[in-house]
């Protein structure tokens, strides 16, 4: 965490607010590009991942970080102020892919005052309802994105200050994802999410470091867990599942975007990878959608 600054952080709030639910939380399949910060007043709901589930309970914090799989689960009396946070993919770097957060955490007495000031502060972010389709989908995201620019900046300073207030308690608890260590690494993932746009060499890669290509391919296996290549289209994979659901890019596109010029590559890659393909993810995640001709 000591490699990060504050100026680092991109963050944009698309939505805040609190909501009363009894027993009509209940959403299935969730996967939003962006990440959602509960606080828990009242009651209790479940947050059901493929590998863990969250009681959301009383005078707790959470974080469900973005592209997380997850559907909710609520029987009865359950309140929460909420706030969704987007995070530029395109910046030198991404936090929420960097680090794993704790998924929860006791509240200290005046969190619950913070979140109030938050939604105080910013009653045009309150959602209109709770559906997740009725606002994770690309229209919304512009606009609200819009919405969270034209504050002022006294409101925009202040919500800054509560929400990173906030965050810096699950930062300090907080787990680099990837434990790199070997400098040589760490350029060659910058160097990465930089050129995601390009098809990637991995003798470009090696050369850049001045290593052998096979040295390279230990090395940066032994630092991330992944091979190269399985690490380069496993974030192509990511970031084209956000220009998926954020855009209305036709595939053909989407595909150049990432560096494929063969469109039924990446088709083959991203089924592979999720098992759908990439307009069965899109109609799946945005089932409005009308594609391109």
């Amino acid at each position: 965490m000591t490699d990060y600054t504050v100026n680092d952080l991109h963050f944009l709030m698309l939505h805040a607010g609190i909501a009363h639910h009894h027993g009509d939380w209940n959403w299935k399949d969730v996967k939003s590009p962006f990440a959602r910060l509960y606080y828990v007043t009242e009651g209790a709901a479940q947050v059901v991942m493929p590998n863990a589930t969250l009681q959301l309970l009383p005078h707790h914090l959470y974080i469900i970080p973005p592209n997380t799989l997850h559907s909710n689960i609520c029987t009865g009396t359950f309140s929460h102020y909420y706030v969704h946070i987007y995070e530029d993919p395109s910046c030198d770097s991404n936090i929420f892919d960097d680090f794993e957060f704790p998924f929860d955490l006791e509240a200290l007495p005046e969190d619950e005052s913070l979140m109030s000031r938050l939604i105080a502060l910013n009653p045009q972010m309150q959602l209109p309802q709770s559906d997740p389709q009725s606002y994770d989908n690309q229209h919304s995201i512009l606009s609200n994105i819009q919405v969270s620019l034209s504050r002022t900046f006294a409101d925009r300073l202040e919500s800054r200050g509560i929400l990173y207030t906030i965050l810096a308690r699950f930062v300090r608890i907080s787990k680099p994802k990837e434990s790199v260590i070997d400098s040589r690494i760490k350029k060659t993932l910058k160097y990465i999410r930089h050129h995601l746009s390009e098809p990637i060499d991995i003798g470009t890669l090696s050369s850049q470091v001045y290593l052998t290509k096979d040295h390279f391919i230990r090395l940066f296996r032994k630092n991330t867990g992944y091979t190269p290549n399985a690490y380069i289209t496993n974030k192509k994979i990511e970031r084209s599942e956000l220009l998926l659901v954020t855009t209305d890019l036709p595939l053909k596109q989407i595909a150049h975007e990432l560096g494929y010029d063969d469109q039924s590559y990446f088709i083959r890659l991203f089924k592979k990878n999720t098992l759908v393909t990439p307009q069965q993810y899109r109609c799946r995640e945005l089932p409005h959608f009308s594609p391109q001709i």
